[in-house]
């Protein structure tokens, strides 16, 4: 009952679901915004509050792009990320979610400055096309939600470690040609950086792993079988090696460091092919996930 009535009021004060989709969209790029604007002052200044602020900004970005999220879906009456919009959405929510859970965990604010750009470029793009998907959505439920939401958590973790990695390799070679400036010294340690990537590995291959799982039992209770021979199932195996593999040499002597961080960059190429040009041109099967 109070969610009709809560329904009803946005309804009233915004019209449509779409205008309440954009309400929250404006709310969210703004929050997304003056977070940036946070970290960047906290990577220059070293002040507390500025980083503070920042991870407080995130957290009500992500509060408003949830919600810019579920009008999407009861404007379509479908899920959310049932277009390349919407699943650039999605995978900008997700990638947020990833960093400020990372940033917590490892106690580190210094690389929201070069994540958050990440971020708005999805959520610019997201908001480009319709507001209601042009394609009707495949038969559905519980199972093909959950195999697209943990797929597009594992892009946006991989993602996450890219820019990681980038911010390694970019600071090692700082570190080594004696170019050091007051700002060098604010990043996390090589060490740190290091862990978080491949935490950030670690959240991807098990959210790729799971997806994949319940990928298997939808695909299996609607058509009988577990294997299509999609493009996308193949390119999704190589993903999986190719960082299963960075985790395993990345521990060793030889690899650990910038070269572990190099091959998690280039392991990212394999990540971006899948997404386009998988997505939009070669799968008949799976389309924006």
């Amino acid at each position: 009952m109070s969610r009709r009535i809560g329904l009803g009021i946005g309804y009233i004060m915004f019209g449509s679901p779409a205008a309440m989709m954009n309400h929250w969209v404006l709310i969210t790029m703004l929050c997304y915004t003056a977070s940036w604007a946070g970290y960047v002052a906290f990577l220059a200044t070293s002040r507390r509050e500025a980083g503070r602020a920042a991870t407080l900004l995130l957290g009500l970005g992500l509060v408003a792009h949830y919600l810019a999220l579920v009008e999407r879906s009861r404007g379509a009456h479908t899920v959310p990320y049932n277009d390349l919009y919407g699943s650039l959405s999605l995978f900008a929510w997700l990638l947020a979610a990833t960093y400020l859970g990372l940033e917590f965990f490892h106690r580190q604010r210094s690389v929201g400055a070069f994540v958050l750009p990440v971020v708005l470029i999805g959520m610019f793009f997201s908001g480009t096309g319709p507001a209601v998907p042009e394609t009707p959505a495949p038969p559905g439920g519980p199972l093909l939600a959950l195999h697209i939401t943990m797929n597009v958590l594992g892009y946006a973790a991989f993602a996450l470690s890219f820019v990681l990695s980038l911010i390694y390799l970019v600071q090692n070679q700082l570190l080594r040609r004696h170019r050091l400036q007051s700002i060098v010294w604010r990043f996390p340690a090589l060490e740190t950086l290091e862990r978080m990537s491949r935490s950030g590995v670690v959240v991807g291959l098990l959210s790729l792993f799971v997806g994949i799982a319940f990928g298997l039992m939808w695909f299996h209770r609607i058509y009988g079988r577990y294997w299509n021979g999609d493009p996308k199932e193949s390119i999704t195996l190589v993903i999986l090696a190719v960082y299963a593999g960075y985790l395993w040499i990345g521990r060793t002597a030889a690899w650990r460091g910038a070269r572990a961080s190099a091959l998690c960059v280039v392991n990212f190429v394999f990540v971006l092919f899948s997404y386009s040009i998988v997505n939009l041109y070669l799968s008949s099967f799976h389309r924006f996930f």
